[in-house]
């Protein structure tokens, strides 16, 4: 037996091949930790494989003022340290490790992490989230949390009355881009092309809002600071002029892209790839399947909803293997 941090406990499977669980969940973060909560406190003796970013997006934010209980805030990687250890005091198996195929085509549910260890599970939990999609820049991810964020329902607040940038063209860019000129002196939103993808109503809140000024045909060179974001070097493709951005803050809005790429084959998904789940539930078509955050939540993408939907996850599950007669 060996143990992880926070006090987890995982069991070494060098010489094991296979593996039977009650209830399996594949992925961490808000939804998959509150779902190891709620499934352990209940017997289901629930087993989490962390995936390729333990605690998921919130490790690489800051400060989180906005989740409940927190009165001061509290930084993204301590609270997600947190709730893991809560998850273990009361029993959560967590062991690091990535599911690479799963088969969902029969019963029991059938998964493989690293590509080696076969797993088949009464009940499975998926919690494997979204990932932001980024420019790409290497000061983007070095600045990242430094005044760089693609959530700003998150992170505007701490940039009420100063100047930010926002880059996208879509019907999210659009919306984030009227949060922030709710909050921020200037907002300037960085368009590609000459034209948005947003709905015309969407639109038009951009235009008609004096804080936006929207930049058409114009890309992203750089972003500038060194310990935080202090300016963005942006070019007009047309032109081929570029000019320095005045600004504090500087969003990427230009989509997230679910982690749900090995489970589509099985489960129902939308066009983007977030699962499908039965409204009011977090039951997909697959019975004793179960999806949670943001991997099936494309409107919110709030910690707060994920957690809440975490809880569905695993009320679910155990509803389910009770009227199977397993628990």
């Amino acid at each position: 037996m060996a143990l992880l941090p926070g006090g987890a406990s995982t069991t070494l499977m060098e010489n094991t091949t296979s593996e039977h669980i009650k209830c399996l969940i594949i992925g961490s973060g808000p939804a998959g930790y509150t779902a190891a909560i709620y499934a352990s406190r209940s017997g289901l003796q629930p087993i989490m494989y962390q995936g390729l970013q333990p605690g998921g997006q919130l490790t690489i934010t800051n400060d989180v003022e906005n989740f409940p209980g927190y009165p001061d805030g509290i930084m993204g990687p301590e609270m997600m340290e947190d709730l893991k250890k809560q998850a273990a005091r009361f029993g959560t198996d967590i062991r690091y490790g990535i599911a690479t195929a799963v088969d969902f085509s029969g019963h029991p549910h059938r998964v493989t992490i690293d590509e080696k260890l076969e797993l088949t599970a009464d009940t499975v939990i998926i919690a494997t989230g979204a990932s932001a999609k980024w420019l790409g820049l290497p000061s983007e991810q070095r600045l990242n949390g430094s005044g760089v964020s693609a959530c700003a329902v998150c992170d505007g607040f701490f940039y009420r009355g100063k100047d930010v940038a926002i880059v996208g063209a879509g019907d999210t860019a659009a919306e984030e881009a009227t949060y922030l000129a709710n909050l921020c002196s200037k907002v300037y939103m960085i368009v590609r092309k000459g034209e948005m993808r947003a709905s015309k109503i969407m639109q038009k809140r951009v235009l008609d809002n004096p804080k936006i000024e929207v930049l058409w045909n114009t890309v992203t060179d750089e972003i500038l600071g060194e310990h935080a974001v202090e300016a963005a070097r942006v070019k007009n493709t047309v032109t081929h002029e570029t000019r320095e951005l005045p600004i504090e803050g500087f969003f990427v809005a230009i989509g997230h892209e679910p982690n749900s790429k090995i489970f589509q084959p099985y489960l129902h998904h939308d066009e983007q790839g977030y699962l499908k789940t039965l409204p009011g539930t977090a039951k997909t078509n697959v019975d004793g399947v179960f999806a949670c955050g943001d991997v099936q939540d494309f409107t919110y993408r709030q910690a707060v909803t994920a957690a809440g939907s975490g809880c569905m996850a695993a009320l679910d599950a155990e509803r389910y293997l009770a009227a199977l007669g397993d628990h």
